[in-house]
């Protein structure tokens, strides 16, 4: 289990710029995993106002694209009255996202608790179409990452490391403009509920990869939450990047992880129908239509579940990926 603080610790401006002349190696890359605190640490912070969820409550899950817009993102999810809400791409201290703590601005405005997790190290100022939104010419912190927020404290918490390979940072990365260290994750908690305990985890699986490589993520994912949270219903929510196959075709339906999950007693019923990514500030492709965002659930019952637009009332896309939400039955 990860261990649990209020703040994960931050590396100076010239340890980071050290660690970029780093060998672009998978031997360097493990041995950075394991020596640097932030990528074993998860961050749980903020006020939740409950000590437990009743039977019926609905979950959103919305990879919001490294969160430009915490204030209006946290505005457009309150509509909905999520009591937990699943999130990846969130960034802290990046000078894309204003240096702001991302998950902990969302968290604090939906008057909830939460619990972060870094993804990567990043040891640029991000893509090219992000460096437009930098005013800064480093990162404060230079963490993106996964989250989960919940409006009862959390009962435990813990993370998997889906890719331990550096498939970001090794010679022939994924992409040479955002040279990263670390690799997809999955940030796990229980929470009390009236019926009794709840797993819940925010995933996102990789993108640059094909079929086989998210099964295996995927794999990996329902090993570790059956020792994490044995015998407990199960939420899985967030960005699965189905569809991501190389050379791009975007059709979802030819990924393997969905037989994989039901062979293990879990359920896709409670995602909606119909696509979830759209045009954004920073993925601007227009024919670009994809369904990348799921819940899959053990042991769990639903009601409503809808694909929320990711556009705010003023017209801003607040993320490439639409927010997908469903009401939970115990």
């Amino acid at each position: 289990m990860a261990p649990v603080v209020s703040a994960l610790p931050v590396l100076t401006h010239q340890e980071r710029d050290h660690l970029a002349t780093k060998a672009k190696t998978k031997a360097v890359h493990s041995a950075l995993m394991s020596e640097l605190a932030c990528m074993t640490q998860l961050e749980v912070s903020g006020d939740a106002p409950s000590s437990r969820l009743p039977a019926e409550f609905s979950v959103a899950a919305w990879n919001l694209e490294r969160c430009l817009f915490p204030k209006a993102s946290a505005e457009h999810l309150a509509a909905y009255s999520p009591s937990v809400v699943l999130l990846s791409e969130m960034d802290c201290g990046m000078s894309r996202s204003g240096q702001r703590h991302t998950t902990q601005d969302v968290a604090a405005a939906l008057n909830m608790q939460y619990v972060y997790g870094v993804e990567f190290l990043e040891l640029s100022l991000g893509g090219p179409t992000e460096r437009s939104f930098c005013q800064d010419e480093q990162n404060a912190c230079g963490y993106h990452g996964n989250a989960i927020l919940s409006s009862v404290p959390f009962e435990r918490v813990g993370m998997v490391r889906l890719d331990t390979g550096g498939h970001w940072f090794t010679e022939g990365a994924a992409d040479p403009d955002q040279p990263r260290i670390g690799g997809r994750n999955a940030i796990l908690a229980v929470i009390p509920t009236v019926p009794g305990n709840v797993c819940f985890d925010s995933t996102h699986l990789e993108s640059n990869a094909q079929a086989d490589l998210r099964e295996a993520q995927f794999r990996k994912l329902l090993t570790a939450i059956d020792d994490f949270a044995p015998d407990m219903p199960v939420v899985t929510g967030g960005d699965l990047n189905t569809g991501n196959h190389l050379p791009p075709n975007f059709d979802w339906r030819e990924e393997t992880l969905f037989e994989t999950a039901v062979g293990q007693g879990y359920s896709w019923d409670l995602t909606v129908d119909g696509m979830t990514t759209r045009p954004s500030l920073i993925t601007p492709h227009p024919d670009r239509k994809m369904k990348l965002d799921w819940f899959c659930t053990r042991g769990i019952g639903g009601g409503a579940k809808a694909v929320v637009s990711s556009v705010a009332p003023d017209g801003t896309p607040l993320s490439d990926h639409d927010f997908v939400w469903t009401e939970l039955r115990l």
